[in-house]
């Protein structure tokens, strides 16, 4: 036999065996562990250099080589948000974790889902998720990642010096680089990194949206699909506008009287610098917002505010796309205290300080005071709906519109109204990103799922089909495709008025539906986008 043959074989052999446990991604190699559920799992691997140091506030750096094997075995450490302290989590944090079937291959070019946690871009709120369920539930045909990104100052701190000598937005350059390491290194895991959905919930929903608008909607070949639940539209402020907030950190951590306040800065030790990270009020706001530090607009990653911007003038790629929320998005965000207009008021102002009175008293005319729950103030549920259809589900709605103008077929719109018993009963009702639980199983997700999600219980079987749709998405870019759904179509959103149909779960079943009387009122604050920055 020609030894030109036995090349060939040798290839042909190579590339049909399960990847082995140890795969090196050429800086380093990485040890994952064959989990008995079929799924192999390598977590805690570096995906970018420490951001310690100079490289504090910096863009993320490749990693430095490291010889030999490195146990990719335990989670890496979540990244320092804003108020908390340095126990659970560390500056040291970008780290990816990926999960691909035991038997997958070089050669299998498996889809790839790579998700974004949220937390407001202020905590990692999901860490750890585990993609064991959604691979399952796509029939081990996928490969899922995640990762850790900088949020909080460590990820967005903006101003002056840091446009001039570090480097803003971060947190969201964090996630590029991620998606860069996928496109070299997922083929090493079985993925296809020429079919990479990506997805995320809340701040990682909003994280979707950036980076379909980021370099004036330039995503090259990074990915080729999303899936957003419950997409955030807070403000995006300009770099003068959040001068303040790096002013605040110097005078907090006496770098004041240093001649280099950027290098004071660097110079902390985390810990202390963390023990003065809190959120202050800024912009003419009454007081501190949920979330202080968030995106800017630098003129470089984002050269436009993204629902007013990028959206609005179709500067985005209309890739396959799936967008939706739970029914009552604001539950968990609105002070149970709220007891009149002035409260409901107050809050909006702090998380909009650019909201006009106007805009304010029409807001107040369009939600009606709901239904009251014991220990709550009188407006809580008022502000709930509100703030709600305000930050969440009407940008959803407008999104899909621009979408189906482009002439994007594939594209789809749901409403979780899956009601918990418990969660019910308490007055949060379907309550913000309560659907990721069953998307990737209530086995699989930090925290504590609601219990009617575990396996027998009243939601199992809806959860069920919102994770098989998901992963269908995944898979063609079309959740219809792939079965496993019950026979649920879920159809896609289209131009015409009565084309503007989502798909609501709820516990006995799904079907589509219009978005009635939640129309007018959407028309109505979608006009406040560009006052609120959006």
């Amino acid at each position: 036999m020609k030894f030109s043959t036995v090349l060939s074989l040798l290839a042909v052999a190579g590339s049909s065996l399960a990847i082995d446990e140890v795969v090196n991604v050429d800086y380093t190699s990485y040890r994952g562990t064959t989990l008995s559920n079929g799924i192999t799992q390598w977590v805690g691997m570096r995906y970018a250099a420490p951001p310690l140091g100079h490289l504090r506030f910096a863009a993320p750096q490749d990693p430095e080589p490291v010889e030999g094997v490195q146990d990719a075995n335990r989670q890496g450490p979540i990244c320092l948000g804003t108020g908390q302290n340095t126990n659970q989590s560390s500056e040291d944090c970008l780290y990816i974790a990926v999960y691909s079937p035991s038997n997958a291959t070089a050669s299998s070019n498996l889809p790839v889902f790579l998700y974004f946690q949220g937390g407001g871009f202020n905590t990692n709120s999901d860490p750890n998720l585990n993609g064991s369920g959604i691979i399952r539930a796509g029939e081990f045909q996928m490969v899922f990642v995640t990762l850790n990104y900088r949020v909080g100052p460590w990820g967005f701190l903006s101003g002056e010096e840091i446009t001039t000598r570090a480097s803003n937005n971060n947190g969201l350059k964090d996630q590029r680089k991620a998606l860069e390491w996928v496109q070299k290194y997922i083929c090493r895991f079985g993925g296809n990194p020429d079919h990479v959905v990506i997805g995320g919930g809340s701040a990682g929903g909003a994280s979707v949206t950036l980076q379909l608008a980021a370099y004036n909607g330039s995503v090259g070949n990074l990915f080729h699909g999303t899936a957003a639940s419950a997409q955030s539209f807070g403000r995006i402020l300009t770099i003068p506008e959040t001068q303040y907030q790096y002013d605040n950190l110097v005078i907090r951590t006496g770098c004041l009287t240093s001649n280099d306040t950027l290098t004071c800065l660097r110079s902390l030790n985390s810990t202390f610098l963390q023990s003065v990270n809190i959120n202050t009020a800024g912009g003419g706001a009454p007081g501190s917002p949920l979330y202080m530090y968030s995106p800017v607009l630098d003129n470089d990653f984002l050269t436009s505010y993204t629902l007013s911007g990028a959206f609005a003038t179709n500067r985005f790629p209309a890739l396959p796309a799936i967008y939706g929320d739970s029914t009552n998005e604001g539950t968990i965000f609105a002070p149970r205290t709220t007891a009149n207009k002035s409260d409901s008021a107050t809050f909006l102002k702090n998380q909009y300080p650019t909201i006009t009175l106007s805009q304010l008293r029409t807001i107040d005319a369009l939600y009606a005071v709901a239904e009251q729950f014991p220990n709550s103030g009188a407006y809580w549920r008022q502000l709930s709906n509100a703030y709600g259809e305000l930050r969440y589900i009407c940008p959803g709605i407008f999104i899909s519109r621009q979408y189906a103008a482009r002439g994007q077929a594939r594209n789809w719109n749901y409403r979780w109204n899956v009601v918990d018993p418990a969660a019910n009963a308490s007055g949060t009702g379907v309550a913000h990103t309560v659907e990721v639980n069953a998307i990737f199983g209530p086995d699989n997700v930090a925290g504590t799922p609601p219990a009617s999600y575990e396996a027998g219980e009243i939601n199992a079987e809806i959860g069920g089909v919102i994770q098989r749709f998901w992963a269908n998405f995944i898979r063609n870019l079309d959740p219809n495709v792939g079965g496993g759904v019950g026979g649920v179509e879920w159809a896609n959103w289209t131009e015409e008025q009565e084309g503007e149909r989502r798909l609501l779960f709820q516990t006995d079943g799904a079907g589509m539906e219009g978005i009635g009387e939640q129309r007018g009122r959407c028309d109505e604050v979608l006009k406040y986008r560009d006052v609120l920055r959006q």
